[in-house]
């Protein structure tokens, strides 16, 4: 029974998630679209590194995931070929028109499993990449705006600067905010998107996940702990930690740069300048005293006390389980 329902919750959710993925694809032109906008294109190298830099690193993280994913496929397809007992039996429990018992029907239904099981690991790499790719895109946006606004003059009253060097400098400023502040409200915008294009894709992936990792912990106590299946197992509860740390996290790293742009402001000479940058500094201070969150189901920030939250979550379902087990 635990079996089958941590397949069940693992097929729905990478079923459901294509489904939302491909209806969606509207969406994802308009996003694509939008990371394309001159507003959102590199004007330094140093703001080209920041692109690279964040790219580089969830790049690496969903190269682990997906990693550990094809490990944990890889270890199940072995179960049934290593098996010490001499039967013969199909990687995965489920219903199948035909037994194992027999050539070529124990081939057909081995490849059948294993493929299914394989092609749902990428899609599950495929979707969650470009999710994740889109939020760290919008990470990297906010720490160009961060660096854009270190390019910021700094206008005194001494002698040293003539009237007009001063005037320059402080146009120059204000054209550098608006643009800024311009850029800083398209990245809303295009977070809104995604976050409205995948919400409910994310938020059916953590519901699943706080089941999944309940039945895997299970199936880990009740396999031999020398057993293939005891490591496939294993390495299948990394896999989905490893997804939901992945979401949790890039969800974290969103509402920090966000915060870390309203403390950039402050932190700005904007004491030099003159009054209209003062007031619309202002007006942007008091629109940015709510960070940008990203919510599952538009309504589970993805923050890392939400991680912690799922597994406290987990455990809790798999202590009664497992106290209703024995």
């Amino acid at each position: 029974m635990s079996e089958a329902s941590y397949l069940l919750f693992t097929q729905a959710s990478v079923c459901y998630k294509v489904t939302v993925f491909l209806l969606s694809k509207k969406n994802l032109n308009i996003l694509i679209d939008y990371m394309e906008i001159d507003i959102f294109l590199p004007q330094t190298e140093e703001q080209e590194n920041i692109l690279v830099k964040l790219s580089g690193q969830i790049k690496r993280l969903c190269m682990f995931f997906l990693t550990s994913a094809l490990t944990t496929c890889t270890l199940w397809a072995l179960v049934p070929l290593l098996d010490g007992t001499g039967e013969r039996f199909f990687p995965f429990r489920i219903w199948m028109p035909f037994g194992p018992e027999k050539s070529p029907q124990f081939e057909i239904g081995y490849g059948y499993q294993m493929g299914s099981i394989y092609i749902s690991a990428f899609l599950f790499f495929a979707v969650d990449s470009i999710t994740l790719g889109m939020i760290m895109f919008g990470c990297a946006q906010l720490e160009i705006i961060i660096d854009k606004l270190q390019e910021m003059q700094s206008v005194p009253l001494s002698s040293k600067v003539t009237d007009e060097q001063r005037t320059m400098r402080i146009m120059n400023n204000n054209k550098l905010f608006v643009e800024c502040i311009d850029q800083h409200q398209t990245v809303i915008r295009f977070i809104e998107i995604v976050e409205d294009t995948y919400h409910a894709n994310i938020f059916f992936q953590l519901s699943g996940t706080v089941a999944i990792i309940c039945i895997i912990g299970l199936r880990i106590t009740m396999s031999e702990p020398s057993s293939i299946q005891f490591y496939s197992m294993l390495i299948y509860m990394v896999t989905m930690l490893s997804q939901l740390l992945l979401y949790c996290w890039c969800g974290s790293e969103l509402t920090t740069r966000s915060q870390e742009l309203r403390d950039s402001l402050y932190q700005s000479p904007w004491y030099e300048q003159d009054r209209k940058f003062k007031k619309s500094l202002f007006i942007t201070m008091e629109c940015m005293k709510k960070p940008i969150v990203f919510k599952a189901g538009h309504y589970i920030p993805l923050s890392r006390p939400t991680f912690i939250s799922i597994l406290r979550s987990s455990y809790s379902f798999f202590a009664v389980l497992n106290q209703t087990r024995n």
